[in-house]
């Protein structure tokens, strides 16, 4: 039980660490990114208003017709470029990345350069 809580505070820890130098507004907002071993969030979020202006998920219902699969790097590319489309279509065009948690690497990287290629700049 100990190291379970030793390792939920080096993960809090870690996370916060990335967080108290990213801040979003309304102009660019934080595109937040959480993963879990079979499926991939990401948001959009402006801190100001504590408001969630773009999101996209591998558990919606559109997205698991197309990928079998939500926890693979090919599952983060589609969500990037779909965060990117809802992004550009809510006329957000810049953002601040926030891995979390994460290391930028593997699916977290997946999504940041699909979001690259899709329009979105960080």
């Amino acid at each position: 039980m100990k190291a379970v809580k030793i390792k939920n505070l080096r993960r809090w820890r870690r996370q916060n660490r990335v967080r108290k130098k990213l801040r979003g507004c309304s102009d660019v907002p934080r595109l937040s990114v959480f993963r879990s071993n079979r499926h991939l969030m990401c948001q959009l979020i402006d801190d100001e208003s504590g408001k969630t202006l773009a999101s996209a998920s591998t558990q919606e219902k559109a997205f698991q017709a197309e990928v079998a699969y939500g926890g693979n790097c090919e599952a983060a590319k589609k969500i990037g470029t779909i965060l990117a489309k809802r992004a550009l279509a809510a006329g957000i065009e810049r953002c601040r990345f926030d891995r979390g948690q994460f290391r930028f690497h593997g699916r977290v990287a997946e999504v940041a350069n699909a979001a690259r290629e899709g329009g979105l700049q960080f």
